[in-house]
């Protein structure tokens, strides 16, 4: 990557036959970024070691926190319908394995449903009114589930707040990625995960509380109630707290909103965020093939995903009662949240070897995937020991692959898109898994030899062919930058602006403020 900084925006006096050369975009195709840099780009101070820590220790509390806590919130509420089955909804609604597990494939339905609607509300609308409105969305649905009385009724209410969710992990991930360069993502992903697969903690305390009510109201409907009404005020915070974008942050000085997306720019070479859809960019995400490999990557790794959501049947065939279920939750979110510490160090410590440390983290899971077909029935604590290690550590490698998505393209659209194609692959994968726990119970044989192949063995293979394929790019756009540089090319474009007098002007900006894909903008170098 070249070390140059971006260029400042100032009025071109280049001729026309270098305005012909270079790439030239009309101002409403611009990184929305464009204005305050345009403003007050020249005018900012130079951005210190000190001035730098202070502004990550604030991107760290308001938006690193904040989108840990909506997304912690997230699957704590997709996991309702897990926690309910140990708190008396089976019985209740007298729903046995077979619509249990056709309930989590109607919520993944609608999670593909969701994914291109989502999407395009995410580039249309400010992302404060699209999550804060989604969150508000799911919590009434959430505290809905408490009125349902039999498997019909769950039905629209599994399906709908698959919908409102869809959409909202990806947007917390480019929110979090306008703020945060490429490597620094690398690293904050695992914790920034620790909301997920901490989840069994708080769930597993509260479940375990409820247990001993001796309320009229099921403790099944007062952890809807709960949970519901939690993240209802939680769309209250957000709305007043999240933000859109750097250059709308109220918390960030002038002076650190424009720090702030320099570094982005300098780091990745490309947009913030655009607001204009643009179809070529929709076509080229459809037409190159790290998408498809993304995408493939993500169904084949999800068709382990339903094990989260089968771990409570499993606890009970192993004779294990409800309360000790509980119990076994919060034990594996402690492992699981001791996992993501550990390997956002290595991240951070050994950079650049996202498709290796994916592959590291399945390794636990195919040997515990191993134990649970070759142990005899009635070895309890080494069955749940192989449990722990199948249902928890891969998901790191799903954390990995899912920020690795992302940060490998460029053009708001085509990021998108991308994202879109990731997430319908997830919620595609995730209609089938359950369907594999229906039938062979309670040894699963054939259930555990599937995922161990396609999801622990196949996965980590492709996304290795990923790197391999970029590191390719890579080292043929590192001769070319080189190239460029000998001839004082550092990569420039221009925007260009019609006035109040129908006057057209040409600026001169950084290619980074051009929005431009990864396959266009020759000066974006692939993270690996």
């Amino acid at each position: 990557m070249s070390e140059k900084q971006p260029v400042p925006v100032t009025e071109s006096l280049a001729t026309e036959s270098s305005i012909r050369d270079s790439k030239t975009i009309g101002s409403q195709a611009a990184d929305e970024s464009f204005i305050l840099l345009e403003e007050h780009g020249a005018n900012v101070g130079e951005l210190t070691p000190e001035k730098l820590k202070a502004l990550k220790r604030k991107l760290y509390v308001r938006v690193v926190a904040l989108a840990t806590l909506i997304n912690f919130m997230l699957f704590v509420d997709k996991s309702t319908l897990g926690q309910a089955a140990l708190l008396g909804l089976l019985e209740d609604t007298k729903i046995g394995n077979s619509e249990y597990n056709n309930l989590n494939t109607i919520f993944y339905v609608g999670y593909v449903v969701g994914q291109f609607p989502g999407q395009f509300l995410i580039q249309r609308l400010p992302l404060r009114v699209y999550v804060s409105g989604s969150i508000f969305l799911w919590a009434l649905i959430i505290c809905l589930h408490c009125t349902a009385s039999s498997y019909a009724s769950l039905i629209p209410l599994r399906f709908f707040l698959a919908v409102t969710e869809s959409a909202v992990v990806p947007a917390l991930e480019i929110t979090m990625a306008m703020f945060f360069t490429p490597q620094e993502l690398h690293t904050i992903q695992p914790l920034f995960w620790t909301s997920c697969v901490g989840t069994p903690i708080f769930t597993g305390l509260i479940a375990y509380g409820l247990l001993w009510s001796e309320s009229s109201v099921r403790p099944w409907q007062l952890f809807m109630i709960l949970t519901g009404g939690v993240s209802l005020l939680l769309s209250i915070l957000t709305w007043f707290t999240y933000p859109s974008n750097p250059a709308t942050a109220n918390f960030l000085t002038t002076e650190e909103k424009v720090h702030t997306i320099q570094r982005i720019h300098s780091a990745t070479r490309s947009s913030i965020e655009q607001k204009v859809f643009k179809k070529y960019q929709f076509y080229e995400a459809l037409q190159d093939p790290i998408s498809w490999l993304f995408t493939l990557a993500t169904f084949t790794l999800m068709l382990a995903n339903n094990l989260a959501f089968q771990l409570s049947l499993l606890y009970l065939d192993l004779g294990v009662s409800n309360l000790g279920s509980t119990l076994v939750w919060v034990a594996a979110g402690g492992f699981s949240v001791v996992i993501c510490i550990v390997a956002s160090v290595l991240l951070r410590t050994f950079p650049g070897y996202n498709a290796y440390w994916a592959t590291t983290w399945v390794l636990p899971a195919i040997a515990g995937s191993i134990g649970m077909v070759t142990l005899s029935w009635d070895k309890t604590i080494p069955l749940l020991a192989c449990l722990l290690l199948a249902s928890t550590t891969w998901g790191m490698t799903y954390i990995i692959s899912l920020g690795w998505t992302s940060s490998s393209c460029a053009g708001h659209t085509k990021k998108l898109t991308r994202n879109a194609m990731f997430m319908a692959a997830y919620g595609i994968s995730n209609i089938i898994s359950p369907q594999m726990w229906k039938t062979g119970g309670p040894r699963y044989y054939a259930t555990w030899t599937v995922q161990t192949i396609l999801s622990f063995i196949l996965t980590p293979l492709i996304l290795i062919l990923i790197r391999w394929i970029l590191n390719r790019r890579n080292n043929l756009r590192r001769e070319w930058i080189a190239e460029q540089a000998s001839q004082g090319n550092y990569g420039e474009g221009y925007i260009e602006r019609v006035n109040e007098k129908e006057e057209t002007s040409k600026i001169r900006v950084d290619v980074s403020l051009l929005d431009l894909t990864d396959l266009e903008n020759k000066f974006f170098i692939y993270p690996l």
